[in-house]
């Protein structure tokens, strides 16, 4: 139905005259004599008595009115809801691995909050082809990947920022007071505790190690980087992790950079499917992790 069949109905409503509401339509008079008698046949009920003083609603036109304006109503919602005028509300769905939805999103979600106080973010933990699956499902608005490279079919991939990594033991493991750097063929016959299968940096240690020549690491996965990290702490080994994520352990003395090789950083990307239009609120959200990993220090 045309929705302007409905402001002419609720305006003549309103009015109670012909003249009156063409005047407040900006119509001619009998436009609006046309109108509303397209209106009554399309509904097949007379919505107003024609006196000679004017127009009055009959019992259907009053039960009419209500449902009508909620109409008109619901359409202007409709079009604020496709402009960028009016605060944004909204949920958006973001996926990340444990490195970091621990580390960073926290501080997104609260600065989020401060400034966009009616946008929901939710986080939900997730490897990269989990991610990847999850936005082409429609699950995920947007996800983080740290990966040196993003090449998936119908993912859009911006780099926003490089997650320094770290070799790090214990304060009394024999490798914690090395003056001079440690070689992949010492680090090839130490126990490390790593993130699990499919964690970019774990992966990149874990082949770097193994192609060292004589080289017999000792490799535990886990789920979780704490574990990992508490692990470390205790002096059972050593592990790989983005400093950002040890800053605090570093600062308070629980763990200490080991001197070694040259370790690549890890390069983080915002992802999203290329053929989904995003909400306002997504933008914002995308827009706000962009701006912490690109000012951020770590």
């Amino acid at each position: 139905m045309d929705t302007r069949l409905l402001k002419t109905f609720t305006a003549l409503a309103r009015t109670g005259s012909f003249t009156a509401a063409a005047a407040e339509l900006q119509l001619a008079q009998s436009t609006v004599t046309v109108q509303i008698r397209t209106l009554e046949k399309a509904l097949g009920a007379r919505l107003f008595d024609r006196l000679s003083r004017g127009a009055l609603l009959t019992e259907p036109g009053q039960r009419l009115l209500v449902l009508a304006e909620e109409v008109l109503e619901a359409e202007s919602r409709l079009f604020a809801a496709a402009t960028d005028d009016g605060p944004v509300t909204g949920t958006v769905v973001v996926g990340a691995g444990e490195t970091l939805c621990s580390a960073h999103l926290p501080r997104v979600v609260a600065a989020l909050r401060g400034l966009h106080p009616d946008v929901e973010v939710h986080l939900q933990p997730c490897g990269t082809g989990n991610a990847v699956e999850g936005l082409r499902a429609g699950s995920l608005d947007c996800a983080l990947l740290l990966e040196e490279r993003v090449d998936f079919p119908d993912i859009t991939a911006e780099h926003i920022a490089s997650q320094p990594l770290a070799l790090l033991c214990a304060p009394d493991h024999p490798l914690a007071g090395r003056k001079q750097p440690v070689t992949w063929q010492e680090l090839g016959r130490e126990s490390f505790f790593l993130h699990e299968q499919g964690c970019s940096y774990s992966d990149w240690l874990a082949r770097r190690l193994q192609a060292t020549e004589g080289a017999q690491p000792r490799l535990t996965r886990f789920g979780s980087i704490e574990a990992a990290r508490s692990c470390v702490a205790a002096g059972l080994g050593l592990t790989i992790l983005p400093l950002a994520n040890v800053a605090e352990s570093l600062s308070d003395g629980r763990l200490r950079t080991v001197p070694g090789p040259s370790l690549p950083d890890a390069s983080v990307h915002l992802v999203r499917h290329s053929r989904r239009q995003p909400s306002r609120a997504s933008r914002i959200v995308t827009a706000q992790i962009a701006h912490h990993f690109r000012s951020c220090r770590l």
